[in-house]
């Protein structure tokens, strides 16, 4: 799979995110909001997963019926991937 700038940016504001909670950290800030700051991330790497995977399945769905092959076991894949993403 090919990653495009969108999933690449996300990647790169969750590491920058990561960087200043790290910071906070290192300045001793109050742990809620460090709290805030790491569910924002960990919502952001759910997002991400969520958007690779379905565009990943898209791919992979519309190649197998190129092919003549029935999809259903991809489907079911992606599904396992974004359930054990949680």
């Amino acid at each position: 799979m090919e990653y495009n700038d969108g999933v690449k940016n996300r990647v790169k504001r969750m590491e920058g995110q990561l960087r200043g909670v790290l910071k906070m950290m290192e300045e001793n800030k109050d742990c809620k909001e460090v709290i805030t700051q790491l569910s924002a991330v960990r919502s952001a790497v759910d997002r991400t997963v969520g958007v690779i995977v379905s565009s990943n399945l898209v791919e992979c769905v519309l190649e197998a019926e190129k092919r003549g092959e029935k999809s259903d076991d991809m489907i079911k894949e992606a599904v396992n991937l974004l359930v054990k993403s949680r």
